[in-house]
């Protein structure tokens, strides 16, 4: 089962020329036998003479150049015509022919250069053999016989044509498909960074913006400062983990936040000023998935929208748990200020709604009729991606 395995790998491995080279040997064996002389391809109806050296040479000459057919193809298609129109000059309709079609087969799909002129070229050269062929030959009318052969020929390089543009269009949907992969990859690590930095960072700003003013009060300053030096701690943390994650050499960690982050969430936000009423209803499933880190997420950023917007005013945070989804709802009643809030650039909550979006959920955010802000999410559970 081993050697099974590895032939196929070895074989891809060997240089392309080695493993061109076989067909143009079996060619090469099958032209010089006996049995088979005057059965290849005959064109402008000249009787078959015996084998000689010129024959050996016309052999060579269509087979052997077969071995860089995919490597250096338009030297391959030069002398496999060569040696095709030695070949039917002299009468010897080797076996040896059939190679032309391949020639041209393997030209149309692997020449880079020169694919008008060398096509023309040819035709050309085919329309010069047709003459010399009709006024050397029986005297019958071959126009048929000559416009068949050249269509066939036609077929051949249009076949390889066909193989490069279709091998051109794969590569490009492969290219395109790998650059969409690695942008959605660049917007996920941009939203898992921007959760992760400005719900931190605006904590600490708040928190430090509202030390300043504790300076007569050591013990409350003191706690004010260990709230800071906490959150940072904490954003270290995190960055340490989506940094981690973002190692190949990583192993697999599940991305969902572990039981207790939303308490700790809150309690990071009530330190920070905000006064925060947390309600949370159901038991957490253990199979969500992606549910519950978005579910965190939109806690996260509403949060952080609150610190920022309305900050000092009442905030609520409800999330339940339900058999078959999860739902969040945070809202401010709009009575705090944005003294000291650092600004946005309203990517957190477009960012959101994508995360919720993918899930196949629902997301609404706006403000209340009554004053303040509302964030609502709706997120299927179940959901391992």
């Amino acid at each position: 089962m081993i050697i099974r395995r590895r032939g196929p790998e070895l074989w891809r491995r060997l240089d392309i020329t080695v493993r061109d080279l076989p067909l143009g040997l079996l060619l090469l064996v099958a032209s010089l036998l006996p049995s088979l002389h005057g059965n290849g391809t005959e064109v402008g109806g000249l009787p078959t003479r015996p084998a000689d050296a010129l024959a050996g040479v016309a052999a060579v000459l269509q087979c052997l150049p077969l071995a860089v057919r995919r490597r250096w193809p338009l030297v391959c298609v030069a002398l496999v015509a060569a040696g095709f129109v030695l070949d039917q000059l002299r009468g010897y309709h080797l076996f040896a022919g059939s190679a032309l079609p391949l020639a041209l087969l393997s030209a149309g799909s692997c020449l880079e250069r020169y694919r008008r002129a060398v096509p023309a070229v040819l035709s050309a050269a085919f329309g010069a053999l047709s003459v010399v062929l009709y006024r050397i030959g029986p005297g019958r009318d071959p126009l048929a016989e000559f416009v068949t052969f050249y269509l066939a020929l036609a077929l051949a390089w249009g076949i390889g044509a066909w193989m490069r543009s279709a091998r051109a269009a794969e590569d490009d949907r492969r290219r395109r498909s790998a650059e969409d992969a690695r942008n959605a990859e660049r917007t996920r690590i941009a939203r898992e960074l921007h959760d992760v930095v400005t719900h931190h960072v605006t904590a600490m700003v708040v928190q430090s913006e509202a030390a300043r003013y504790l300076t007569a009060e050591p013990e409350r300053l003191d706690r004010s400062l260990a709230a800071v030096s906490d959150t940072g701690r904490r954003a270290i943390t995190d960055l340490r983990h989506l940094l981690d994650l973002l190692d190949p050499d990583h192993g697999p960690e599940p991305r969902t936040p572990p039981g207790g982050r939303l308490l700790t969430l809150v309690e990071q936000t009530r330190r920070a000023g905000q006064p925060v009423e947390f309600t949370e209803e159901g038991t957490p499933a253990t199979t969500t998935g992606s549910a519950d880190l978005v579910a965190h997420r939109v806690v996260q950023e509403a949060l952080t929208n609150a610190l920022k917007h309305d900050h000092g005013g009442r905030t609520s945070v409800l999330v339940r748990h339900c058999e078959k989804e999860i739902t969040v709802e945070v809202g401010t009643d709009g009575s705090g200020s944005r003294a000291g809030s650092p600004g946005g650039g309203g990517r957190g909550l477009a960012g959101l709604r994508e995360r919720v979006d993918v899930l196949g959920g629902d997301f609404s955010s706006g403000p209340r009729p009554g004053g303040g802000f509302v964030v609502r999410a709706r997120i299927p559970g179940r959901n391992p991606s």
